[in-house]
């Protein structure tokens, strides 16, 4: 392949969580177990919606949507990271190490973008309520979903190839736990700046406009909550969006630590902590959160599965 013609580098050395065995061993139990919670929690969100008509609604499609970015982004991310945690020396081939970039590319941006949707979805259901059928009809739904993936998937072939198209000659040590742009972008033997240009120009589409966009949409939201006279109807209009408010604020702390912190050895330590919460633990918890707080979710997946109490 022409890939292989480009780039001495046939394989990368990934960072283990820890080098001391007991460690190793508990790290081992504890992300199997999130990785297990996050298959079957999200696997429980996209059925329920499918089988379920009362949760053929907006909310419940844009949820199904995160549910199954969820499932792919902890597949692309634990599995390797278990491996690590058995054998010796964690490796990833170039190959490998492309198609995890590839996918943590795409996963992040549309759910970034999925999340603006969302909040927008709340906005017109509490600040315009009486237009929310014809605004959120089931076309524009589908619209708005469509373009979501459309523009990741777009972002994410833009980038992956100026990656491909990098040397990489020299060392194959990557300071991290996973392939990312940034690591390997330090260990390419090629000029970097066109790379550094469009990671600019995507960061500050997908993170930072998208992330004003959204909280334009809670400013407006929250101004309409506080005018609700009777304490009964701020509740409930807050319980409304106070599980996307949770994921959100989760999401996005953790998105803008890892991107803004600096290159000393103790940030690069923290990035890996801060890595996990955004790909292992925010998939895991997200299910629980929308399901703990909703009771359409709890009545749904009670209907299909009498053991849940």
């Amino acid at each position: 392949m022409a890939i292989n013609n480009y780039t001495t580098v046939v394989e990368f050395h990934l960072q283990r969580l820890s080098e001391d065995p007991g460690l190793q061993a508990l790290f081992f139990v504890f992300f199997l177990l999130l990785y297990i919670m996050a298959l079957a929690g999200n696997t429980l969100i996209i059925i329920a919606f499918s089988l379920n008509r009362t949760l053929h609604t907006p909310m419940y499609f844009f949820l199904a949507n995160l549910a199954l970015l969820d499932i792919v982004c902890t597949s692309t991310v634990v599995p390797k990271m278990l491996e690590g945690l058995v054998v010796k020396s964690s490796y990833i081939s170039y190959i490998g190490c492309m198609t995890q970039v590839f996918f943590l590319i795409g996963v992040l941006g549309i759910e970034l973008l999925l999340l603006t949707s969302m909040a927008y979805d709340r906005y017109v259901a509490i600040c315009r309520p009486l237009h929310y059928n014809t605004l959120m009809s089931w076309p524009i739904c589908v619209l708005l979903a469509g373009s979501v993936w459309v523009i990741g998937i777009a972002n994410t072939f833009v980038q992956t190839g100026l990656m491909i198209r990098l040397n990489f000659c020299g060392p194959n040590q990557i300071r991290h736990i996973l392939c990312e742009i940034p690591t390997l972008l330090l260990l390419s033997c090629s000029s970097t700046t066109l790379n550094n240009i469009m990671l600019v120009i995507a960061d500050a589409y997908f993170g930072v406009v998208n992330f004003l966009l959204t909280m334009i949409s809670y400013s407006f939201i929250i101004s309409s909550i506080l005018r609700i006279r009777s304490a009964e109807g701020k509740k409930r209009a807050f319980s409304t969006c106070s599980a996307h408010l949770v994921v959100v604020t989760l999401y996005y702390s953790t998105s803008i630590y890892t991107y803004f912190q600096t290159g000393s050895g103790s940030s690069l330590e923290n990035r890996k902590v801060v890595t996990l919460l955004y790909t292992v633990v925010s998939p895991t918890l997200n299910p629980i959160i929308y399901s703990l707080r909703n009771k359409d979710v709890k009545v749904a997946l009670k209907k299909l599965f009498p053991c849940f109490h």
